[in-house]
């Protein structure tokens, strides 16, 4: 990767799987030591320079004007491809419609994608219309002017408001997994909450981490009570992979239907979905106008609560 061979390490190991890759005219299976005076062969893969469209995908937009466009997310689609051979994203359905859209951020393939959701998160979602769009959106996020607003269900009675602050690692062991960490280090046995109750019943274990961890804040409050759940709004002030799923999970709290998190499967829920929904983006368009994006909750997010409060009544 640092001599510019592979984009990422998943595309090193592709190159790698594909026997793309020989060292002293053998090829080389992935962990092999390289000594120094081995000679290095690398086959690249074929070049692709723009996201595939897909015409039949149905993306609903939210918003758009001459500089970016706010989709609405569904559940459980990827945000983007992670080869130019797949065709069923978000991405691959708006450039489309978009064209401009593929060549709009910095690596092609994630187009002029701003942001993203995980893929059993659903709702808005940023797409820059062309590169000094893509450039002032993301230097936005990273400052902080951009206020996404989240709906959860998790578990337990929340009482809230929280303010979670507790810096984000990669798990030692599962790549699909996230940690939190202390201010000096220390893994955490649940995350710092600065203010509000953690429910201490379901705090997530102790584990290691591997990764520089990054700075993470999180504002919870609660909006109503759902048979064992707790409905909330959830307010990132940073950017960080599962950041809500964590921080939620490690102050006790977890996502229904997050297993990967300690969340309780939930009836409704397709498999990898969890109740977790981006309702509002607000930020200013490089246009120069206010833009406040709203996406409506899910359908089976709907259902899901209704099956709770139905279930509720019966037993009653």
């Amino acid at each position: 990767m640092r001599l510019g061979w592979a984009g990422s390490r998943r595309a090193a190991v592709e190159l790698i799987s594909n026997g793309r890759v020989r060292v002293n005219g053998r090829h080389y299976r992935k962990g092999e030591a390289i000594a120094p005076g081995d000679r290095v062969e690398v086959i690249p893969s074929a070049v692709h320079e723009e996201l595939a469209p897909n015409p039949n995908l149905e993306i609903e937009i939210l918003f758009e004007d001459a500089t970016v466009i706010v989709a609405d997310k569904p559940a459980s689609m990827p945000c983007h491809p992670l080869r130019f051979e797949e065709r069923d994203t978000v991405m691959n359905g708006i450039v489309a419609t978009y064209p401009e859209t593929a060549l709009a951020g910095e690596k092609p393939l994630e187009g002029g994608l701003v942001h993203r959701l995980d893929n059993g998160t659903s709702g808005a979602l940023m797409v820059a219309r062309n590169r000094e769009a893509f450039i002032a959106l993301r230097e936005a996020l990273r400052t902080g002017r951009v206020t996404r607003r989240y709906r959860a269900l998790v578990t337990g009675r929340f009482e809230g408001p929280m303010e979670i602050a507790a810096p984000i690692a990669h798990h030692p062991k599962n790549p699909r997994k996230m940690v939190v960490i202390d201010t000096i280090g220390n893994p955490f046995r649940s995350a710092t909450v600065l203010s509000g109750t953690r429910n201490s019943a379901t705090a997530s274990s102790s584990v290691r981490y591997r990764s520089n961890p990054r700075p993470a804040f999180t504002h919870v409050e609660a909006l109503s009570y759902e048979d064992g759940f707790t409905v909330v709004q959830v307010t990132p002030r940073t950017g960080n992979r599962h950041q809500i799923r964590v921080h939620l999970s490690s102050a006790g709290f977890p996502i229904a239907g997050d297993e990967l998190y300690g969340g309780p499967a939930l009836a409704g829920l397709a498999p990898g979905r969890f109740w977790l929904h981006l309702k509002e983006l607000e930020f200013e368009s490089p246009t120069g106008a206010r833009v406040k994006a709203m996406s409506p909750l899910a359908r089976d997010l709907q259902d899901s609560v209704a099956r709770l409060r139905s279930t509720l009544v019966v037993s009653r």
